[in-house]
C-alpha cells in the first residue's frame, strides 16, 4: 500500500525516483518551484522542456533531473503562463503525474504545494484538494500501485503545519465515519 508522508524541507533536495514541478502549460522554468529546480538541476532541464513543447492545463511532462538527486522531474501544467490554479486543474495533474509516474516505474514521488504560490491558490485549498485526491489514487489503486511513497515536501513550517492539520482532519473524520458505521 502506498504511504502518503508530508515533510517540511526544499524539494530540490528530495532523493526520489521522481520530482514534481509546479509547471506552467508553456514548460517555462520560472519562478518559484520552477526557479529552484532550474537552478539546482542546470540548464538541460529547460532544454528538454523546450523540446518537448508546451503541454495542456491540467496534464504532465517528464523530463531527467539534470544535477538533483531525482531522476526525474514531472512538470504538473496547474495554469497557462500568467494564469491561476483552479481546483480542477491541480486535480487533473495531480492525476496526470500520478500517471506518469506509475508508466516509468518510479517508486517514490515528491510533490510541492503545487498552485499555492505563483498559481494563486490559497493554501488550504491546496492542502485539502491534493491531499484529497492523493487518499483517492491510494484507495482505488491500493496493492496495484508501483508507487510506494507519495510524499508532499513544503517549504516551511507554516505550509507543513497547514497541510498535517488538514491531513490530521481527513484521518479523524475518516476514524468518526468507521465509528458511526459500528452502530
Amino acid at each position: 500500500m502506498t504511504r502518503i508522508v508530508l515533510l517540511e524541507g526544499d524539494i530540490t533536495d528530495q532523493e526520489a525516483d521522481a520530482i514534481v514541478n509546479a509547471a506552467n502549460s508553456a514548460l517555462v522554468l520560472g519562478s518559484g518551484v520552477a526557479g529552484a529546480i532550474r537552478e539546482k538541476g542546470g540548464g538541460s532541464i529547460q532544454a528538454e522542456c523546450d523540446a518537448h513543447g508546451p503541454i495542456e492545463v491540467g496534464e504532465a511532462a517528464l523530463t531527467s533531473a539534470g544535477d538533483l538527486a531525482a531522476r526525474f522531474v514531472i512538470h504538473a501544467a496547474g495554469m497557462a503562463p500568467g494564469g491561476q490554479v483552479s481546483d480542477e486543474s491541480l486535480r487533473s495533474t495531480l492525476q496526470a503525474s500520478l500517471a506518469l509516474a506509475e508508466e516509468n516505474g518510479c517508486r517514490t514521488v515528491a510533490f510541492p504545494a503545487i498552485g499555492a504560490g505563483v498559481g494563486g491558490l490559497a493554501l488550504q485549498a491546496c492542502a485539502e484538494t491534493s491531499l484529497e485526491e492523493v487518499r483517492r489514487y491510494v484507495e482505488e489503486r491500493g496493492a496495484e500501485s508501483p508507487i510506494e511513497e507519495i510524499r508532499f515536501v513544503l517549504f516551511g513550517e507554516p505550509s507543513f503545519r497547514l497541510f498535517e492539520m488538514v491531513n490530521d482532519a481527513a484521518k479523524v473524520e475518516a476514524q468518526m465515519r468507521r465509528l458511526r458505521e459500528r452502530k
